[in-house]
């Protein structure tokens, strides 16, 4: 695993995405799309409510990440496979429980794991349990589409709201600064909802990853033609716009 410390997000996100570019291989997925991954990363950000948040190199600036950080927090009109707001603040899609004991009632599962972790930790500051999961087996096997969060943790350290993400597979290039927004976001309301200032962030990504054929005009604005990024062989060829190509 490479673990990445940084300062803020948008720093965390270009080195992240330099790391991918610069240090990982060929590999194409099940769905026939051209990638370069890269071993596990960990994104350590000290301040991850500093600015910037959002590198000027994403094409997702504050209109867009803020929209997107409030559909996680408060839900959305449109329709997907999944959504994270749902999976985090309404578990339980398509479960029941039954009645275990006198008066228990049955019925179709929602839960709401923010409110458990706020919950945890004002009953146990020192709790390593106030975790939140996103699959849910009974749908998402099944899922053409299924969530790439799998993991929230929150710890209270320092007197502070430290959150921990696990992606089991993430975009690095498009998806993951808008991730990283809008869970810092949602970091933010928890620490609020308990009366605490926010800490740490920490992004792990099991299995980062690039599309570089799909997101070759993306790639440009990281890269600045080989000068602030040098990617691997096979991303050099497939864009052939700087001088650096040629040589490749």
């Amino acid at each position: 695993m490479r673990i990445i410390r940084a300062p803020t997000l948008a720093r965390a996100h270009e080195l992240a995405v330099r790391t991918v570019l610069e240090k990982g291989w060929v590999l194409e997925t099940e769905n026939d799309e051209a990638t370069i991954e890269c071993e596990e990363l960990a994104l350590d950000v000290e301040s991850p409510e500093s600015e910037p948040m959002a590198s000027p190199a994403s094409r997702f600036q504050k209109r867009f990440l803020d929209a997107y950080a409030n559909n996680l927090l408060h839900g959305s009109d449109a329709k997907f496979e999944y959504d994270y707001h749902r999976r985090l603040f309404d578990w339980g899609e398509r479960l029941r429980v039954g009645p275990e004991g006198p008066g228990a009632e049955e019925g179709d599962v929602h839960i709401d794991q923010i409110a458990y972790i706020a919950r945890k930790l004002e009953q146990a500051a020192n709790s390593r349990r106030a975790v939140a999961v996103t699959w849910n087996p009974v749908v998402d096997e099944n899922l053409d589409d299924c969530p790439c969060l799998q993991l929230v943790q929150c710890l209270l350290r320092d007197g502070k709201l430290q959150m921990k993400v696990v992606f089991r597979s993430n975009d690095i290039l498009s998806a993951a600064g808008a991730n990283m927004y809008a869970l810092v976001h949602l970091q933010k309301a928890i620490a609020d909802r308990i009366g605490v200032p926010c800490g740490r962030y920490t992004h792990i990504a099991l299995v980062p990853h690039v599309y570089y054929r799909r997101d070759l005009n993306d790639i440009q604005l990281f890269c600045k033609s080989g000068t602030e990024i040098r990617p691997v062989a096979e991303v050099c060829r497939a864009c052939r716009k700087c001088p650096r190509s040629s040589g490749v």
